[in-house]
């Protein structure tokens, strides 16, 4: 997976609507448990039907499926039927990139030098520049 970097310094967002900042605490709410984000990392880039959910996440079924009714509800996963099996999905990529902030983000809170800056691979801009180098990633 490849993230691309704006560099804008000049970026300026419009004030925020209240109803739209009332949505975006909401998906911090759906993320605020544990449960919830280790299901959301498994889904990244895949779609997995309850129980190869609850196997990854170690979670008993009906825990697992509680947890996906209410990420449905908030919208942040999708479902597909196929036969008797449900298959989720995440809903967006802004998702995806959110889950996968927030736990880099972590990974720098607990080391100097994370695992992810590692494993991710970051290419070259069409500029020639190496990305990390703009971000300060040794």
């Amino acid at each position: 997976m490849f993230y691309h970097l704006r560099m804008d310094a000049g970026m300026q967002h419009e004030p925020l609507e209240h109803e739209q900042a009332l949505l975006a605490v909401e998906v911090f709410r759906m993320l605020a448990d544990p449960t919830r984000v280790q299901l959301l990392w498994v889904l990244i880039g895949r779609e997995l039907a309850v129980n190869e959910l609850a196997a990854l996440v170690g979670k008993p079924g009906p825990a697992v499926s509680q947890h996906l009714a209410k990420l449905r509800l908030g919208r942040l996963v999708q479902t597909r039927r196929e036969g008797t099996s449900v298959f989720y999905r995440i809903a967006n990529e802004h998702i995806a990139r959110l889950v996968t902030d927030a736990v880099h983000n972590a990974e720098h809170a607990a080391t100097e030098t994370p695992a992810h800056h590692g494993a991710v691979s970051v290419p070259a801009r069409s500029d020639g520049t190496d990305a990390r180098a703009l971000r300060g990633v040794q």
